[in-house]
């Protein structure tokens, strides 16, 4: 697991609530070890067609958001089916940090075991993260502030043991 202290991306926009576990990763790749990767398979039934022809304009695929580490999320996002391949999905397509009004528990705890970090924000601050889409923020573990580009830094909850294990 990669250390986390902070980071610094432009977050990406997926503005759908209740985005399922199978929609992460769907089931029918859950056969493939660990050590394979998953990163390729992300979101892979919202991005690609059944004969694997990419759809046009799915996020992570914009010019805009090619590297970004940090996908903005709306509510309920993992939840479904308790699979940690969900996780292994987002860390291998190279999202570190989720922010998300709330996610399902067992994703939740998933990420922390998996090196994701999971940010809880207040709706105000999921809203202008919405409607700034892209925009440049910093993740800051050791304080748990997310920083707006406008300056405004914005605490979010976390654990003492997740933060920990995260760092180290």
């Amino acid at each position: 697991m990669q250390k986390f202290e902070r980071l610094e991306s432009a977050a990406a926009p997926l503005d759908a609530a209740n985005v399922d576990t199978d929609q992460i990763i769907p089931a029918r790749f859950l056969w493939r070890a660990r050590a394979d990767g998953y990163g390729h398979l992300l979101f892979h039934d919202l991005r690609s067609t059944e004969d694997g022809t990419p759809k046009p304009g799915f996020v992570l695929d914009r010019p805009a958001y090619r590297g970004a580490n940090i996908l903005v999320a709306d509510r309920n996002f993992g939840c479904g089916s308790s699979r940690e391949h969900a996780v292994w999905a987002l860390s291998d397509g190279g999202i570190r940090v989720v922010i998300a009004p709330s996610f399902g528990d067992i994703f939740f705890n998933n990420s922390f075991k998996n090196g994701l970090l999971p940010v809880i924000v207040e709706p105000a601050a999921h809203r202008w993260l919405i409607e700034h889409p892209g925009a440049e923020v910093s993740i800051d573990l050791d304080s748990s502030t997310l920083t707006l580009p406008t300056g405004e830094a914005i605490r979010f909850p976390l654990e003492p043991f997740a933060r920990y294990c995260l760092m180290n």
